[in-house]
């Protein structure tokens, strides 16, 4: 099944410009680093989520989505598919824009909720991969 058909996926590139990056640290090995390094050379702002709430790419981290006091466009999920469906949800909870399940992350329950609180999701998808496919317009 296709998660997100190409539509959905320009606009989340083309209008989210606050992306908070579940999973980010400063392990450089990991995916989540690069993804949020291309992202923040493409001009989006990243937010480390992560328990630790390291500094990452000279963004302040936080411990959870809830701990960040301003506005998410963008919840980019980096961990296991069986967490990732309490992330969703707590997208849904501050009132994100949009949730993005990276490669591999697929949870078809969490797709069905985050959809239907009217947020757009993309699932299984990697930004950086699909900004060089499709462009961000």
């Amino acid at each position: 099944m296709a998660w997100a058909d190409e539509s959905d996926i320009r606009k989340v590139l083309a209008d989210c410009q606050t992306w908070a990056v579940v999973g980010l640290s400063n392990n450089a090995s990991r995916a989540a680093y690069g993804v949020a390094r291309f992202l923040q050379s493409h001009g989006k702002r990243i937010v480390p989520v992560h328990p630790s709430a390291e500094t990452v790419h000279g963004e302040q981290g936080y411990a959870t989505l809830a701990d960040i006091p301003f506005e998410v466009d963008c919840v980019d999920v980096f961990v296991r598919s069986e967490l990732a469906g309490a992330i969703a949800d707590e997208a849904v909870g501050i009132n994100a824009r949009a949730v993005w399940f990276q490669l591999d992350v697929v949870d078809p329950d969490a797709y069905a909720r985050t959809t239907a609180a009217g947020l757009t999701m993309v699932m299984n998808r990697c930004p950086a991969i699909e900004w060089n496919r499709l462009g961000p317009n």
